[in-house]
């Protein structure tokens, strides 16, 4: 397919949640599966609400997600002058007229539209036809309306839905200007998309009701119409629309959970689209396999445990330098003295196995980096009279290794509970509760090894009294 080009076009007006950026990734995808272009652009014209530190946020998310974009980021409030240009062209040749009914007005006709049972609407009341003669009010800034066609229809085949139509009798003259003529939403995209070429528009369902308005637009400038794919909605574990009483759905709030871009990337991809029973799957191979006519038309539904699943899966495989990096931070932030402790990359290689996320890794490493005291009743259970003995001969063993590695340690362990006559959880837990504070942790010799002779002797022979 020649010359394909997709957008992502956010408004920076709240965090990026996980809908746009499963909007911006099958975009991404399509753009990339077809050797197309992407486009990047921010939707800023709401100037009450949009901030730099939400822009700053969406690319940011972008980047954490790895979604590279070829062009942008190109911003609505730099494209002012050419929205200007294109509205007064409609004016003059009647695509669009101006229109000084207050918002009072408008509020009114609503209520009684409503009150008779009609489905509130513009009527039209300052089209040319309609206005000629009529003064315009003193004190009205007008708004610029598009004037939609009275009769037909608007047909589209999308992409993920399939054929949609709406007649033109559900339309009314929509803004498309303000009366400080900034351009509203359903205008500005239009004019975006056809000066950048946009060819397919892939965004949430809840633009289908936007989608027939614009076309419209498209056709009054004589614009190629692109296709359009809506994306089913997310739902939350309770089948309702994802909500942040879900939990946490911005984009950058899963890297402060401890989550790699990775496995957000890869669980953003299988919501809504499959191929065959793949799960887990390289973003190289993603972008090979992906189609929107395999994207699903039913909504799909988060499940936070299965992305915590897939996670542990891309933790396992992570270079430990790279987990390592990501986990200092966290444990220097809950008080863990890493200068202090064993090198973080074996630490790493020793726990990631068991570690779902990169905070649950790093709240394990914390066994290295501070000092744990074994709560009292812990000691009372496992420091008793019938261990000090195992725990002086462990002592003296482990204090006549020529070198301190992983087997030494496992060879001076075999030697204690054959003269002990004992079995392993005798001296492995009193040993834990001794040296870490805890009861369980990864294999005795592997952690051993990381504390270091004189840190394990010393703590140790303070249990020895």
């Amino acid at each position: 397919m020649p010359n394909v080009r997709t957008r992502f076009a956010p408004s920076p007006t709240g965090f990026l949640h996980l809908g746009n950026a499963r909007a911006a990734l099958f975009s991404w995808a399509y753009a990339r599966h077809h050797g197309g272009k992407f486009v990047l652009r921010i939707e800023d014209t709401d100037l009450e609400r949009s901030t730099e530190e939400a822009v700053q946020v969406i690319l940011d998310s972008m980047a954490w997600l790895g979604l590279d974009y070829d062009e942008g980021p190109i911003r609505q409030t730099a494209r002012l002058a050419r929205y200007r240009e294109v509205i007064d062209a409609m004016l003059a040749d009647g695509r669009a007229y101006r229109c000084y009914a207050s918002r009072e007005e408008i509020d009114a006709l609503r209520e009684a539209q409503r009150a008779a049972g009609q489905k509130p609407r513009y009527d039209g009341r300052w089209r040319p036809e309609r206005a000629a003669g009529k003064t315009p009010p003193a004190g009205v800034t007008p708004v610029i309306r598009f004037r939609n066609p009275d009769d037909g229809q608007v047909a589209w085949d999308d992409l993920v839905k399939g054929p949609i139509a709406i007649s033109n009798t559900e339309l009314d003259d929509l803004v498309i200007a303000r009366a400080d003529l900034v351009p509203t939403y359903n205008f500005a995209v239009v004019i975006d998309d056809v000066d950048m070429a946009i060819t397919h528009v892939v965004r949430g369902d809840d633009h289908v009701n936007n989608t027939p308005r614009q076309i419209n637009i498209y056709r009054a400038l004589g614009a190629p119409v692109p296709q359009f794919a809506h994306l089913p909605t997310i739902l939350g574990p309770d089948g309702e629309k994802l909500s942040k009483r879900h939990g946490a759905v911005s984009v950058m709030q899963y890297p402060a959970d401890g989550y790699l871009p990775e496995a957000l990337f890869n669980y953003l991809a299988r919501l809504g689209w499959s191929h065959g029973d793949a799960e887990k799957f390289p973003r190289e191979k993603f972008i090979e396999w992906f189609d929107l006519a395999q994207v699903s038309r039913s909504a799909a539904q988060f499940d936070a445990a299965k992305l915590t699943w897939l996670n542990h899966e891309y933790m396992k495989e992570a270079d430990d330098a790279r987990l390592a990096e990501l986990a200092r931070p966290l444990i220097v932030a809950g008080g863990g003295m890493v200068a202090e402790g064993p090198d973080l990359t074996r630490v790493v290689a020793l726990l990631k196995d068991r570690a779902p996320t990169v905070a649950a890794l790093a709240e394990a490493a914390m066994l290295f980096y501070r000092e744990l005291h074994a709560p009292p009743e812990l000691a009372a259970q496992h420091l008793t009279s019938a261990s000090k003995p195992v725990l002086a001969a462990f002592h003296t063993a482990l204090s006549a290794l020529p070198t301190w590695n992983r087997a030494e340690i496992a060879a001076a362990i075999k030697a204690t509970l054959s003269t002990a006559g004992i079995k392993m959880p005798a001296l492995a837990v009193p040993v834990r509760v001794a040296v870490t504070g805890v009861a369980q942790t990864p294999s005795l010799d592997a952690v051993l090894e990381l504390f270091g002779r004189d840190k394990v002797l010393a703590r140790l022979a303070r249990h020895l009294d």
